[in-house]
């Protein structure tokens, strides 16, 4: 019988964009038939106070994310937007907790993939996702890259985001712009892809 993959999409959202983007890649992944995806949102590090003054909307209902939650899972995807090019201090506050896993080698050899969200399309939609390769080296997790499978990253008749890398989307500096319907089928192609890639390995017997 074959095996369903276990997919943690572990995100940072702070006014919507990326959780937009998650739901697209839970829809491809979940689509597949291959694999069960469930959203996790890593913990908050801003006060109330300060999510009130920058108008941050409320949290969406998705549990919190903790180590055990890489742990258990077969494959994960993160999701999170840029801060001048790299992750998000909550993204780096979530991962600094995985300490107990790296010494256990617990993520040795589990499938990983991201997708970002920046202001516009020179603002980290690849350096962004980048800034994670140090930590998927030092916990031996394999990096997948979505790599030309859209269209739509060639497109030059709207602003489209999204790379090689991994999908993405251009939120502009006021965070107005919410994810087209582009950027929303490149999000769940990439969820299909993982999704497939995580059951072959899951079902892979050495």
């Amino acid at each position: 019988m074959t095996k369903s993959a276990n997919i943690a999409i572990v995100i940072y959202s702070t006014y919507g964009h990326i959780t937009t983007l998650a739901e697209a890649v839970k829809k491809g992944a979940d689509a597949t038939g291959h694999a069960t995806a469930t959203i996790y949102q890593v913990p908050e590090t801003l006060s109330a106070e300060v999510l009130a003054k920058i108008y941050a909307p409320a949290k969406p209902d998705y549990p919190i994310a903790t180590p055990d939650t890489l742990a258990e899972a077969d494959a994960i995807i993160f999701g999170f937007p840029t801060r001048f090019g790299t992750f998000p201090a909550q993204i780096k506050s979530f991962l600094d907790s995985t300490g107990g896993l790296w010494a256990k080698g617990a993520l040795v050899g589990k499938p990983t993939a991201v997708f970002t969200s920046t202001a516009n399309q020179s603002g980290g939609q690849e350096t962004t996702i980048l800034s994670l390769l140090p930590f998927l080296a030092h916990h031996g997790l394999v990096f997948v890259p979505f790599g030309p499978s859209s269209p739509h990253l060639g497109a030059v008749d709207e602003v489209v985001g999204g790379s090689a890398w991994g999908a993405g989307t251009v939120a502009t500096g006021t965070g107005a712009r919410l994810p087209s319907d582009r950027e929303k089928e490149i999000a769940e192609t990439q969820g299909k892809n993982f999704a497939t890639f995580a059951a072959k390995l899951v079902n892979t017997t050495i």
